[in-house]
């Protein structure tokens, strides 16, 4: 099997100061940290010391910028591009691989009233296809990747499916935006996580863990190990971010015991 590695967010009882939360990552049983865009942009000397120092590895960013790729509001739509491009600039001057994209977050559900949104299907894929073009220059430039990320129904009314940010990628011709295959909102949208990534193997570019409910894993009901098999099936090698809440009354010990329980999980799949 080959070699994948676990990345994490930062959350509310990592240590303050860059070096220390670096160092306590690490600790914690994680390869990387996939960090913030604002995080990075306000504190990048104070991120890039402490990378220099400690000898760890900024895998990839995720959120931190204003606007959405896929914004319903051409201001905040442009806002968006121009953050996430120069999020990019900064990514690559550390060695992180790219930034977590999703169409948008929160912006509107084809499940929920209204149901019906104020662009066409056309207009959205218009919209998304000009903002992943500028960020492809972008990218191209840097070295970078912009990591697509489907989000469920309940997120996102643009992007939902494996497939479905496949097919913008090959309609654009994009070759620096892959895929972040998230595999809870791949328990939802998916009707196999494991066919979903045999399928679309080629741009699979980024993980996203979660268990069932959001939280960490081994927390909840979610089958990693078909998950992990799949990817091991593709050669996949990248990192798995863990993007979740965490449950308990002791974080830290909880967070701690989801790594091994994930690590548990990479053994049986092999």
């Amino acid at each position: 099997m080959q070699v994948m590695k676990l990345a994490t967010q930062d959350k509310p009882f990592f240590p303050e100061k860059m070096e220390d939360k670096l160092l306590y990552i690490r600790k914690l049983g994680f390869d990387a940290f996939e960090i913030d865009g604002a995080l990075l942009l306000d504190r990048f000397n104070e991120v890039k010391a402490a990378v220099r120092s400690t000898g760890a590895t900024v895998s990839s960013v995720c959120g931190g910028y204003r606007g959405w790729i896929g914004d319903f509001d051409e201001n905040k739509r442009l806002q968006g591009v121009a953050d996430i491009s120069r999020i990019l600039e900064y990514a690559a001057l550390i060695g992180a691989k790219g930034i977590v994209v999703p169409a948008a977050w929160g912006m509107f559900s084809l499940r929920l009233p209204p149901m019906v949104p104020p662009r066409s299907f056309e207009e959205d894929r218009r919209a998304l296809l000009d903002s992943l073009g500028r960020l492809e220059k972008v990218a191209e430039s840097t070295g970078t990747q912009v990591l697509l990320e489907p989000l469920n129904r309940y997120e996102d009314h643009m992007i939902n499916t494996v497939k479905t940010a496949r097919d913008i990628i090959s309609a654009g011709g994009f070759r620096n935006v892959k895929i972040t295959a998230d595999l809870f909102h791949m328990n939802i949208e998916e009707n196999s996580i494991a066919q979903s990534i045999l399928d679309n193997k080629e741009l699979i570019g980024h993980i996203h863990l979660a268990d069932s409910h959001r939280y960490q894993p081994g927390s909840g009901h979610m089958d990693f190990v078909s998950g992990f098999r799949a990817l091991a099936a593709i050669g996949y090698e990248g990192y798995m971010a863990f993007e979740c809440r965490v449950l308990g009354d002791n974080p830290a010990g909880e967070y701690g015991r989801s790594v091994e329980y994930i690590k548990e999980c990479m053994t049986k799949a092999r």
